[in-house]
């Protein structure tokens, strides 16, 4: 009866064990924003455009604590198409008859796409919020800790945006993430 005992207790702990590790290994499933714009017209739905560059601290400090937290990467995942966009790459980016190009300008240059996501203000990181027909919602520059974040996420992805004032929303809402 013991040795049962003993093998349920280990089966249950490494069944909870599993569990967890499997939710705190939620991650966002980037996409390219080529990919997120075909996903869209298949299957409409918001994007979400992370600008960042390579030399960027506060970039790096965003995707530790803000993207990788599993409520966050979970909404995003379920709400949006999510799109990593690094600001200076040079690589050219065809989205319908326009190509977006590496304008080499300065110390980095920077990609003509981020540019024009973020209106010319180049700053990092920057979030892009797209509707479903790739229009902008909202740009918001500098980094964002996670109840933050999941306020703003949830005020653009739940279209909270077209009935009420973001005030009014954080009054009401309730973030499951309760330490900024």
């Amino acid at each position: 009866m013991i040795k049962i005992n003993i093998a349920a207790l280990i089966f249950f702990l490494a069944i909870n064990f599993a569990i967890a590790q499997d939710k705190q290994n939620t991650q966002v499933n980037w996409y390219t924003i080529e990919e997120a714009v075909e996903l869209t017209q298949q299957e409409p739905r918001k994007i979400f455009v992370d600008v960042y560059t390579d030399w960027c601290g506060w970039c790096k400090v965003m995707d530790k604590n803000t993207f990788s937290h599993d409520l966050i990467a979970e909404y995003l995942n379920n709400n949006f198409y999510p799109v990593k966009l690094n600001a200076e790459q040079k690589e050219d980016i065809e989205l319908g008859d326009k190509v977006y190009k590496f304008v080499d300008k300065g110390q980095r240059g920077y990609h003509e796409l981020a540019a024009t996501l973020m209106n010319g203000k180049m700053s990092y990181p920057t979030v892009v919020f797209l509707n479903e027909k790739l229009q902008i919602i909202h740009i918001q520059p500098g980094y964002n800790k996670p109840k933050a974040f999941d306020e703003m996420a949830r005020f653009f992805g739940d279209d909270h945006y077209l009935d009420k004032s973001y005030e009014q929303f954080i009054a009401d809402y309730n973030s499951p993430i309760k330490q900024n």
